[in-house]
């Protein structure tokens, strides 16, 4: 699942090099109060284990389900995003984000994880998730976006099915089953 909706404004157009405050802003954010849909608490009732990645935005979504983690580790934290050093031109964050993160999948990473770095976090993330449910039963996962695809790639690949999704969206989640049984 998703993370709930961050507090983040943006508000102005800002350079690539004034992405690297905004990115660490993002980072540190939390979610709003607003309410989580009925579908992420039915969704998350089902589950025996919660785990979380450990930012802010995804352990106050875990506590807005009114749940307590029990595994929270950065392995699951979103994959990071590169900033520029342009100072133009300048244009809103979340264009800025996906340039960057067209420009990260391409190979721009400058201090941050490479893509192929984050693929091998993604698998031991997967890993991690797998070993859980064998032992424990049905698993809810509250972190990232772009990270939570790429542990479904690596999920995929290691025999589980897509069962249902609900979009991309704050709060969505895509429920996976192994062997598709």
């Amino acid at each position: 699942m998703r993370h709930g909706q961050p507090t983040l404004v943006a508000t102005n157009k800002m350079s690539a090099l004034d992405m690297k405050d905004w990115i660490e802003h993002y980072n540190r954010s939390e979610i709003t109060s607003q309410p989580v849909p009925d579908a992420s608490m039915q969704l998350a009732a089902t589950a025996t284990v919660i785990v979380s990645s450990n930012s802010p935005r995804a352990l106050t979504s875990v506590q807005a389900l009114g749940l307590k983690p029990a595994l929270v580790d950065a392995l699951f934290c979103e994959a990071q995003l590169p900033y520029g050093h342009w100072k133009l031109p300048r244009l809103s964050p979340f264009t800025w984000a996906f340039i960057l993160r067209v420009l990260w999948l391409c190979g721009y990473s400058r201090s941050v994880e490479s893509v192929a770095t984050a693929k091998m976090r993604a698998s031991t993330a997967a890993q991690r998730l797998q070993t859980l449910a064998a032992s424990e039963g049905p698993v809810l996962l509250l972190g990232h976006g772009f990270m939570n695809r790429m542990i479904a790639k690596q999920l995929v690949a290691d025999g589980w099915t897509r069962q249902k999704r609900n979009g991309s969206q704050y709060w969505s989640a895509t429920v996976y089953q192994y062997g598709g049984v």
